[in-house]
């Protein structure tokens, strides 16, 4: 598993690097403002799912999936700390597959 720096939105612009999703997940630190932003360049579609730790507003504990259709990108979250953060204040992430599939952790201040 490989930690996500964090990267901060300013007002002058964010130009986000991306990196190569961790074939055992990735996971970053959260504030409540971040969100992932995934792009897909495999052929095929890819899921990305987002560990959730706690129930939601509706009583069920269960994880945030998003499927990337091949050849496009997604930006998922923000993130409730009460319901994604681990025990470390982090988010966990894994991958269908990671075959060509890149990935930012971007915050909003």
């Amino acid at each position: 598993m490989s930690t996500l720096s964090v990267q901060i939105v300013v007002l002058g612009g964010l130009t986000p690097s991306y990196g190569a999703a961790a074939a055992g997940g990735d996971e970053f630190v959260n504030s409540g403002r971040e969100f992932i932003h995934a792009k897909n360049g495999a052929g095929v579609s890819q899921t990305v799912t987002v560990n959730s730790q706690a129930v939601c507003n509706q009583g069920f504990d269960h994880d945030a999936a998003v499927a990337i259709p091949a050849g496009q990108e997604r930006m998922i979250g923000p993130f409730p700390k009460n319901r994604f953060d681990d025990a470390n204040g982090k988010v966990q992430v894994t991958y269908s597959a990671v075959a060509s599939l890149t990935i930012a952790a971007i915050r909003v201040p």
